[in-house]
C-alpha cells in the first residue's frame, strides 16, 4: 500500500488503518507507515488521558461538595457511591500513567471551579469559593475526605 493510499485509508476506515499500521510496524515496513497520522494519534492519547482525568476530578468535586453542603440526606448514599467510583477510576488513570500525578495537582483548582459552576446551577446552597478540600492526592483518592470539615 502506498503512503497516499494509507493516508486515505486513515480518513475512510480508521479501524482498518490501525490494523494496517500495526501490521506494517510488526513487519518493520517503516517506509510504508503513515507517520504523520500515527504521530498525531499518539499525541492525542496523552490529551485524552488528561481530559479524562479533568472530567473525573470535576465529578469527584461536584459530588463531594453536594455531599458536604447540600442538606438532602436521602441523596447522600448515591453521592458517596459516585465519589467512591470516581476515586477508583482516578486511581486507575494514575496507575496506568503515574506521570499524570503532577498534572493532577496542576488542575485541581480549575476542576474545583468547574465543579462549583456546575453545582451552583443545580442547587441554591452556599458553597465555598475557595478550595477547602485536601490537596493530598492519596487522601483525595482513598479516603472519605469530604467528611473532614
Amino acid at each position: 500500500m502506498t503512503k497516499t493510499s494509507t493516508q486515505t485509508l486513515y480518513s475512510k476506515d480508521f479501524a482498518l488503518w490501525v490494523e494496517e499500521t500495526v501490521n506494517q510496524l510488526k513487519a518493520k515496513e517503516f517506509n510504508q507507515v503513515d507517520w504523520d497520522n500515527l504521530i498525531e494519534e499518539i499525541e492525542s492519547l496523552a490529551k485524552k488521558d488528561k481530559r479524562e482525568l479533568e472530567s473525573r476530578l470535576t465529578t469527584l468535586f461536584e459530588h463531594a461538595l453536594k455531599r458536604q453542603y447540600v442538606p438532602l440526606p436521602d441523596c447522600y448514599r448515591g453521592w458517596e457511591v459516585t465519589i467512591s467510583r470516581t476515586q477508583q477510576e482516578l486511581n486507575l488513570i494514575l496507575r496506568d500513567s503515574p506521570s499524570l500525578g503532577n498534572y493532577f495537582l496542576q488542575v485541581i483548582d480549575e476542576c474545583y471551579k468547574n465543579a462549583l459552576k456546575n453545582i451552583r446551577k443545580e442547587y441554591d446552597t452556599e458553597f465555598p469559593d475557595a478550595y477547602l478540600l485536601t490537596r493530598d492526592v492519596d487522601r483525595l483518592l482513598t479516603e472519605d475526605f469530604w467528611k473532614a470539615r
